[in-house]
């Protein structure tokens, strides 16, 4: 049988190539007595699980992270108790209400029963999981200590987490105000405008040019709406479209890191994101070089996933961490000295996880600081538009009302 394998060398590279062996317990027993360390090892051809799993007439469902995270504490718990990992997937795979999870549960029964690890029935799906976890997953069976790096893993995402859910969360009041305000104007504008146009039909003077304006507006709006909508929705779709190719998604992302407002939380956040990747990498045994490549790929960032490609590269030549990062200048110099320090002293995972913890309290402060901020911003501007809106319709009103007055 052919074995497509990435592998990583003792000085650090990178190898990928195709490997004929029996099974693939032994190729992977072969490869890690040459000292390589497996990263993925897929049999060629189809791939056995989910790979073509259609589920509800064609829509394929997700593996919603928190029944993940569950999997996890539960199967961290059972090889805790002793309880071999076999049976333990076993258990937890009848457990599981999702077909999707259970189905690539099963397949992973099923290889691990026949000898495989749990890093290699996992790598078969590595679409579905994070990258970070087969990664987790090896350092465990290699240090014999997998119950431990299963409980390491599950509190790293809960801080990325947690970091996330609160920023949304702060975010979400302010969305609301936003969305009540195009509301408030779209019914105006629907609504209430053209019930004062037919009033002002007959009105034998002539409009204030606001009132004028706004009812040209209303009047092109309703009278187009059928045209709008769909011509809005075709905008929308072809820019969400346009978004998702890579070399459009990577211009995105650099020019979100160089917004005057909010682009520095955005950088502070892959930093954190980053460096809490490494440290939960590197905890778990995972060289350096390796760790800083399974990291880069798991940013949300594309832009910094380039640049931290190239920090790599020069890592894997022989420059230190620290001066990589200082080479590139994508982080901040605080950050850079963090982790000189952690190479100088031999504990760069510590510093990596208090730089990511600093970061996160930065992050939370500013999100605070920017919602206090913006809060009543959207407030007044909200009262300005509507206050706008409503003076120019009743305008005419006031001029009739003065001149009968006079």
């Amino acid at each position: 049988m052919e074995f497509r394998c990435r592998l990583g060398t003792p000085g650090g590279d990178i190898v990928e190539g195709v490997y004929v062996a029996d099974s693939e317990a032994r190729l992977r027993t072969e490869l890690e007595g040459q000292g390589l360390y497996v990263l993925s090892l897929k049999r060629r051809g189809s791939v056995p699980g989910l790979a073509g799993l259609d589920l509800g007439g064609g829509r394929r469902r997700r593996i919603s992270r928190q029944e993940f995270l569950v999997f996890n504490q539960e199967l961290a718990t059972l090889l805790k108790a002793g309880m071999p990992l076999v049976q333990s997937l076993d258990i937890l795979g009848r457990r599981v209400s999702n077909p999707t999870f259970k189905a690539v549960l099963d397949g992973i029964h099923a290889r691990v029963k026949a000898g495989a690890s749990l890093s290699e029935a996992f790598s078969d799906h590595a679409g579905l999981f994070p990258s970070v976890y087969s990664a987790s997953l090896i350092a465990g069976e290699r240090s014999g200590n997998l119950e431990s790096v299963l409980r390491r893993y599950v509190s790293y995402e809960k801080l990325i987490g947690a970091v996330k859910r609160r920023t949304i969360s702060a975010l979400i009041y302010p969305a609301i105000l936003v969305a009540m305000m195009c509301v408030l104007v779209a019914i105006i504008i629907v609504r209430v405008i053209p019930a004062f146009s037919g009033f002002y039909t007959n009105f034998d003077r002539p409009l204030p040019l606001s009132t004028r304006v706004i009812m040209g507006v209303s009047d092109f709006v309703v009278t187009n709406i059928w045209f709008i909508v769909p011509a809005v929705a075709v905008v929308i779709l072809g820019a969400l479209t346009w978004a998702r190719r890579p070399d459009h998604r990577l211009l995105i992302d650099r020019i979100l890191l160089t917004m005057p407002i909010g682009g520095a939380t955005i950088r502070k956040f892959s930093t954190s994101q980053l460096a809490r990747t490494l440290a939960t990498l590197l905890g778990g045994g995972i060289p350096l070089v390796n760790a800083l490549e399974i990291a880069g790929n798991a940013l949300t960032n594309r832009h910094l996933t380039v640049e931290i490609q190239d920090v790599t590269r020069r890592v894997r030549e022989g420059e230190s961490f620290a001066t990589a990062l200082a080479a590139r200048g994508i982080f901040a110099d605080v950050a850079i000295k963090m982790v000189e320090v952690g190479e100088s002293t031999g504990a760069l995972q510590e510093m990596l996880n208090s730089l990511a913890d600093f970061y996160d309290d930065e992050i939370e402060t500013e999100v605070a600081r920017f919602i206090t901020v913006i809060e009543p911003v959207i407030l007044v501007v909200m009262g300005i538009v509507i206050a706008g809106v409503v003076l120019a319709l009743y305008m005419p009103l006031f001029e009739l009302g003065s001149a009968f007055a006079g």
